[in-house]
């Protein structure tokens, strides 16, 4: 089995604490460090190369986007699970734009922070279920851009699935909609990513939001 290597972020100890002891606990996933701000999870990141970092935003000095932001422009960079205790906080508008992969609610129970770790080393994207349309739309209406040339590299496939991806839907929920393999949907998914220049299906559903391809009506 691969082992996970992640790295702890919380300027709280007993949350610190608390998160590490969930996450050590699960096969298959190791805790090879554990930071009380920004510049410390950056340094440790950097020197450690974990594969996944949970990074709380709100953190003393460096904060958590700062952090993100640092990490996102180093080689091999890792998959950042941003957590949050407000579902809408306005610094995760900024913790998506600077690099996160995902984030969640640090109430969040811990079979579902599990569950987040090891998507974001599968190289998927998460955002809480709880608030992901309402999350998506805010960040689009913060950011509306323009129709863009890359548009037009993608397939009438590829543009349809971006627009399922922008609605939340699953992979295996997509596939149902288009009547095609769930196998078939990440091919098209990673051929949008590499297209658009796009991180993860988060961010490809923030940019769907940002381009005008999902309505406010949209199911």
């Amino acid at each position: 089995m691969v082992t996970i290597r992640v790295l702890v972020a919380d300027d709280q100890e007993a949350a610190r604490e608390a998160l590490r002891l969930i996450l050590d606990a699960e096969p298959g996933i190791e805790v090879v460090a554990t930071a009380a701000d920004g510049a410390e999870a950056v340094h440790q990141a950097l020197w450690l190369r974990p594969d996944v970092v949970v990074m709380d935003l709100r953190m003393p000095g460096m904060d958590g986007i700062a952090a993100i932001s640092r990490l996102a422009g180093a080689p091999a960079a890792p998959r950042v699970l941003a957590l949050t205790t407000f579902d809408l906080d306005e610094y995760l508008f900024g913790a998506l734009r600077a690099g996160a992969a995902g984030f969640l609610l640090k109430d969040s129970d811990p079979d579902v922070l599990v569950a987040a770790v090891r998507e974001l080393h599968q190289g998927r994207g998460l955002i809480d279920p709880q608030v992901t349309g309402r999350l998506i739309s805010r960040f689009a209406e913060l950011s509306p851009r323009p129709a863009t040339p890359e548009l037009d590299l993608l397939t009438p496939r590829e543009h349809h699935v971006l627009r399922l991806l922008g609605q939340g839907l699953t992979n295996g929920e997509i596939a149902a909609a288009c009547t095609i393999e769930e196998g078939t949907v990440k091919t098209h998914v990673n051929r949008i990513l590499t297209k658009l220049g796009l991180r993860s299906r988060v961010h490809a559903a923030i940019y769907a939001h940002e381009h005008g391809l999902v309505t406010r009506d949209a199911p």
